[in-house]
């Protein structure tokens, strides 16, 4: 009997979606990284714009936590409010009108929070998640590391943003290509990953 073959985690811009998770003004001082995560979401986001992949964006209750960042470059977008520590519900009519969705690249805070809850109820529905590592953070580092370690426990793929862009780009030849590569040339910011994945740390094995 043949073994069974393992899912890869290919991703190709017809059947994947970014999402946005709740990038906004209260949480501006709270969050370890906030600056380069949020970074690298506009830096996603570009690449999505240009490779026509569809992007949803959420806010967890805007009244109190205020609106998304203008630096993310989100205008043109419209956010969907939500008060669950989940992107899903918010997203539910989204996602049943898209049957071609395999894959959904997640950015946003906090990865204890709205990015895990949202990761299980994506795998939930069959979908392959692949979390934006460089992209999502939390108040807590220790929060954020064991985080990224649940979600790929259950299944989810911990990727870079400049691995998965060159992943949807897919060949130098592509006519956006020298557009991305623009966004690429310069290194993604720090947002203290190294700190976690370094050296013999059991969570991540």
């Amino acid at each position: 009997m043949a073994a069974a073959r393992p899912i890869l985690g290919r991703v190709l811009p017809g059947s994947s979606i970014l999402f946005l998770c709740d990038m906004q003004e209260k949480f501006r001082h709270n969050i370890a990284y906030f600056p380069q995560i949020v970074s690298v979401a506009a830096r996603m986001l570009k690449v999505a714009r240009l490779l026509e992949v569809p992007v949803l964006l959420t806010e967890q209750y805007p009244q109190g936590l205020g609106p998304t960042v203008p630096e993310l470059g989100a205008e043109g977008l419209r956010p969907l409010t939500k008060t669950c520590f989940s992107m899903v519900p918010a997203l539910q009519q989204e996602l049943d009108s898209r049957p071609q969705l395999r894959s959904v690249l997640l950015c946003g805070i906090e990865a204890q929070a709205c990015i895990l809850n949202t990761t299980l109820d994506l795998l939930d529905r069959g979908l392959q998640v692949h979390v934006v590592v460089d992209a999502c953070s939390s108040r807590s580092q220790v929060d954020r590391l064991v985080a990224l370690a649940r979600m790929r426990q259950s299944g989810a793929f911990l990727s870079t943003s400049e691995g998965l862009i060159l992943q949807l780009v897919g060949d130098a030849a592509h006519p956006q290509f020298k557009e991305i590569q623009k966004l690429i040339k310069e290194p993604a910011p720090d947002s203290g990953l190294l700190g976690l994945f370094q050296g013999q740390n059991p969570l991540l094995h």
